[in-house]
């Protein structure tokens, strides 16, 4: 049992928690709670840790040491004083665990499967956690094919992101990419249709055809997408408004859109 949080991987715990270039550096991130560890992909799990108190608990503690075993992962229990100084949690579950990340390229992204018509979803410089977490989340529902976020936009392994996606970043392909006008010159190039959900849009969201291959392109929460990348676009969609509101959260929106190029693909009236 680790007691102390000078123990060098309870650091290295807190830095992955924290840190956002400890995580891309160590190519891992964190994940909290008995669903997110045990549906962790076992090639990705590298380390577990449990609280005292959790690992009293004879099933749950059955359950995780299962998985650390069919894993091959180090498994360590930790003081209950120790786990609630290393979760992002006021109430621990009393379970974490640290899982490397895919790794994930846009252009492999892209030319995977050259016979399925793709769903992909760029997000220029998206700010807030559980916008994000939503999207990834929605996203796995509706059957996307990946999402390619600029650097600009919130860390996809932050801890809030994280507990947003309940599991889905383990199933939803994430790219980071430099160059996002490179990424649609890219997606144009190969006859992908891009949308721009824009006010200057002449069509209404759902009375544009979205299965052949497609992209969404959304954009900031307070300024929407830039002119230069929203410029790219082949289409405008406008998603309409009653009322007076002006536009929606980013991640309802882009439900809205993923979900109606589902409706679409499965021929659903």
């Amino acid at each position: 049992m680790i007691t102390s949080i000078s123990n060098p991987r309870i650091k290295n715990l807190i830095q992955l928690q924290k840190k956002g270039k400890s995580r891309r550096e160590q190519q891992a991130f964190v994940v909290e709670g008995i669903k997110m560890v045990l549906e962790a992909p076992e090639k990705r799990l590298k380390e577990i840790y449990m609280s005292e108190s959790f690992a009293k608990d004879e099933m749950h503690r059955k359950a995780v040491d299962e998985k650390a075993a069919a894993a091959g992962c180090f498994i360590e229990v930790l003081s209950d004083k120790v786990f609630k100084e290393v979760s992002d949690t006021m109430t621990p579950q009393g379970v974490l665990a640290v899982v490397g990340m895919t790794g994930c390229d846009w252009k492999q992204m892209l030319a995977a499967d050259q016979k399925k018509e793709k769903l992909i979803l760029v997000l220029e410089s998206l700010q807030d956690p559980g916008n994000l977490g939503t999207i990834l989340r929605t996203g796995e529902g509706a059957g996307v094919d990946g999402v390619i976020l600029n650097r600009t936009s919130v860390d996809p392994y932050m801890p809030k992101v994280i507990r947003s996606t309940m599991g889905s970043i383990y199933r939803v392909p994430v790219a980071i990419a430099d160059d996002l006008e490179e990424v649609i010159q890219a997606m144009r190039k190969s006859g992908m249709k891009v949308y721009a959900a824009h006010l200057k849009g002449k069509k209404n969201y759902f009375e544009e055809d979205y299965r052949e291959s497609t992209c969404f392109m959304i954009g900031n929460e307070a300024n929407g997408l830039s002119d230069t990348l929203a410029d790219m676009a082949t289409d405008y969609i406008l998603i309409p408004m009653a009322g007076q509101v002006e536009s929606l959260n980013a991640g309802v929106a882009a439900s809205l859109l993923m979900y109606e190029a589902r409706r679409q693909r499965l021929n659903v009236h």
